[in-house]
């Protein structure tokens, strides 16, 4: 079922893309759609994968006895996924199409912005506004995160050990539940901001702030389904972490993947013109 699209009312016309309404089940489709492209990309697919565990290994060892940090580092990989998923965003569109993934397909997709003029607000640089826009979000809840458990926590969080004993399982406070609280309260209108704002401006030319305004709309048009979705994503990510990073290996690129798949479902984006992308050759 589509929204129709509403008339402009006067000023500047403005894209106002059909959303549609999806099942509840329609977020486990996404992945397995994400497992059979990660697989018919390969490594390159994997890369990301390995790319963002071993970060995640690098970190961990910088600042394993200041886990304050840490904490507040790993959860703000949520706000800036989307990001970096872009190159896995490419690969299914080019899959998609029955086009050749290869490693100049990554390259163009990640340098395309030195391409486009600065003055078309619709041209590839939206991409990285949106990314710098993110990268800040994310910056700013891992302050935040730190703030917050080295002035409230009872004793100086140094381990792992150290947050699930005086944080997590703190019985004398509620600086866990208040953490989680601020997280949330950050986190949610990132994702509503960014669920399919990605995918939507590298397949179409489309300024920021139509993106942004469309995945709102796919929110506020499916609460329970992307409710399902963002609850999958974490639960994903969760055991990825939980693994060693291991896990990330194949839990970065499934949903990468997936969120493009999310993106298909929910949008229909017919109407505004592809953006040519170079190394999309067959």
């Amino acid at each position: 079922m589509k929204t129709p699209p509403s008339a402009p009312s006067g000023g500047a016309r403005r894209p106002t893309l059909a959303v549609r309404q999806i099942t509840v089940g329609q977020p486990l489709q996404w992945l397995v759609a994400g497992w059979r492209d990660m697989w018919r990309s390969g490594w390159l697919s994997l890369s990301h994968g390995a790319a963002l565990a071993l970060f995640g290994l690098v970190l961990f060892a910088l600042s394993r006895q200041q886990f304050w940090l840490l904490a507040g580092a790993f959860s703000g990989f949520l706000v800036v996924a989307p990001v970096l998923a872009t190159g896995l965003y490419a690969m299914s569109r080019a899959l998609e199409r029955q086009q050749r993934v290869r490693w100049r397909l990554l390259y163009d997709t990640w340098m395309g912005w030195q391409q486009s003029r600065f003055v078309d607000r619709s041209g590839y640089w939206c991409l990285v506004r949106f990314g710098i826009l993110l990268a800040v979000a994310g910056t700013g809840w891992v302050l935040t995160s730190a703030a917050l458990i080295t002035l409230l926590a009872p004793v100086p969080i140094q381990t792992p050990l150290d947050f699930l004993r005086h944080v997590v399982l703190g019985r004398n406070h509620f600086l866990f539940e208040a953490w989680l609280a601020l997280g949330g309260i950050l986190a949610a209108p990132i994702f509503a901001s960014s669920v399919v704002s990605m995918p939507l401006m590298l397949d179409r030319r489309i300024t920021l702030m139509d993106a942004v305004l469309t995945s709102w709309r796919v929110v506020l048009a499916n609460p329970v389904p992307m409710a399902v979705w963002s609850g999958l994503i974490m639960l994903l990510v969760l055991l990825g972490f939980a693994s060693l990073l291991v896990g990330l290996l194949i839990v970065v690129p499934v949903l990468g993947h997936a969120s493009w798949h999310a993106y298909r479902d929910l949008v229909d984006a017919s109407t505004l013109p592809e953006r040519a992308m170079p190394g999309l050759t067959g």
